[in-house]
């Protein structure tokens, strides 16, 4: 069976020894993107603007800090905790979307507390945004040929050539489709509810979507973390089950609210 092989250059652009990376733009795409969705948003609702520049620095800071951190201790901590100076080295690359969706928690509660914002309804709105962020890095990963799926013979799938000869699940491409249709079911209820959904629902929804389908795909991918497991789920299962279960209990609580 003939399969795709997948061997794009991970750098876009070379020119005069600046280089211009598929991840690097596309990740740039993910922050502009979010930012414009959120900035529609905010000025369908009539809110202050000048708090969404300040909060957009937050969320940026919660997301690269908390990514970096949750990778480092998530999946590989024996070797950073013995060379804690390389958590600082971003450039090589290594961010967990666990600890990046705990940062932008963290940063946001800190900015309601500031600012006195709901912090509900905050994160209902940053739901929206937040999952259409996802789909451009995992098309990151895709062009970086990483974060790569287990063998398989189905007809779809793809050699990653720069890793290996074997065909493999497209775990990414499996991701990034699936949060782009999460994008759009969330965009529908927000618009269907003209911005009046109860507080939690919709971030209630996005955690239960988004853990729900990494579960699955998990099921699909070469195992991320350095150690040995005795679980029969992986790391990124097992760390989605709180999400999961805290995205259905907001659900309950806000169809239960008044």
């Amino acid at each position: 069976m003939d399969y795709l092989v997948w061997n794009p250059d991970p750098v876009l652009i070379a020119f005069m020894g600046l280089k211009v990376h598929w991840y690097g733009l596309l990740f740039a795409s993910a922050i502009l993107t979010g930012f414009h969705m959120i900035k529609w948003i905010f000025e369908k609702e009539n809110v202050d603007l000048e708090k969404l520049d300040i909060g957009f620095i937050y969320v940026f800071v919660g997301i690269v800090v908390g990514a970096r951190l949750g990778h480092c201790l998530f999946y590989d901590p024996a070797y950073y905790l013995s060379n804690p100076l390389k958590i600082l080295a971003v450039w090589e690359g290594g961010l967990a979307s666990h600890g990046g969706g705990l940062g932008v928690i963290i940063a946001l509660y800190i900015f309601t507390k500031k600012y006195k914002i709901n912090l509900l309804w905050l994160l209902d709105r940053v739901s929206i945004s937040t999952i259409i962020f996802a789909f451009f890095v995992r098309m990151g990963n895709f062009m970086n040929s990483e974060i790569l799926g287990t063998q398989t013979d189905v007809s779809w799938a793809i050699i990653f050539s720069r890793v290996d000869l074997l065909p493999r699940h497209p775990a990414q491409l499996y991701e990034a489709f699936s949060y782009f249709l999460i994008f759009f079911v969330l965009l529908a209820i927000y618009i269907k509810q003209d911005g009046k959904t109860k507080n939690g629902q919709i971030f209630g929804i996005f955690l239960t979507l988004v853990f729900s389908v990494r579960i699955i795909v998990e099921f699909f991918k070469v195992k991320q973390a350095s150690y040995a497991s005795e679980f029969l789920i992986s790391t990124g299962q097992m760390l989605s089950v709180p999400f999961l279960l805290i995205g259905l209990w907001l659900i309950f609580y806000s169809m239960k609210k008044k």
